[in-house]
């Protein structure tokens, strides 16, 4: 299962030192308990964050409240919950503070079909999510606008050089987007959360940085809260370098790069 994986695409970037500590002696299950132990990782109660056999959860427990109670992460043998524990040893914080949030939501309203705005930006954020860390000046937020606009030539063509300077760096997060890029395609797409940065930020190391958007974000998620309206969608393979051939044409395929559609008529 893991040899399907392609360590050196830049995607897997954010996740690749955790991945790098893995024994292959041991299931992967057990080496991330072994991590998060040495990380001193807790969840939001303050209890020590584990991962066990998905046979631990009790039936009509719900994923997120066991977490949220126990600091036990129900782990199948798979992909899917492969990734989803490299991002807890990735950014622990930010696991923590979506976990409350969800498990906060699940208190209020119980487990039913309607999950809530929290709940529902939680799961997409974790799911999905890349953050786009982008350098917060002018031409940052020009590129940001881009984006929400989807201006796709400007935001990847036009203002190649913010990507390639650095000055715009995509970080993924959510653990359903890494499984599906194990076999990449042009239609995948990221919900991007921006986070804007200073020069401090992008003198950092990579771990540095890493523990900077752990950090910020987090901070942000327990300020502000979460919906899903605070993300843009973004085409995975549509960030500058990530892909061969990103030429005019590549950028010009209607199908994938679709324009922002015209507001509804009242």
């Amino acid at each position: 299962m893991l040899d399907t994986i392609d360590w050196s695409r830049p995607w897997y970037e954010s996740v690749r030192d955790a991945a790098g500590r893995l024994s292959p002696q041991s299931h992967f299950r057990d080496a991330f308990s072994r991590q998060a132990a040495a990380l001193s990782l807790r969840n939001h109660l303050g209890l020590p964050l584990s991962f066990v056999p998905q046979e631990d959860l009790p039936e009509g427990t719900a994923y997120e409240e066991h977490i949220g109670a126990t600091g036990c992460v129900p782990t199948r043998d798979n992909l899917h919950d492969f990734f989803n524990g490299l991002v807890w040893l990735t950014f622990p914080q930010i696991k923590v503070q979506l976990n409350a949030l969800q498990a906060a939501q699940i208190a209020l309203d119980g487990v039913g079909k309607s999950r809530g705005p929290a709940r529902d930006g939680a799961t997409i954020f974790d799911e999905n999510a890349a953050l786009l860390v982008v350098r917060d000046n002018a031409d940052g937020h020009a590129l940001t606008e881009a984006l929400r606009e989807h201006r796709w030539h400007e935001a990847f063509v036009g203002r190649r050089a913010q990507w390639e300077a650095a000055d715009a760096q995509t970080w993924l997060f959510g653990h359903a987007l890494m499984e599906k890029l194990v076999a990449p395609r042009k239609a995948i797409t990221a919900h991007t959360r921006v986070v804007l940065a200073d020069d401090t930020f992008f003198a950092l190391d990579h771990a540095e940085r890493r523990a900077w958007i752990d950090t910020t974000v987090a901070r942000q998620l327990a300020d502000e809260g979460l919906s899903t309206a605070g993300f843009t969608p973004m085409q995975a393979l549509g960030v500058p370098g990530w892909w061969p051939g990103q030429d005019e044409a590549f950028y010009a395929d209607a199908t994938v790069f679709r324009p922002k559609r015209a507001p509804a008529v009242k």
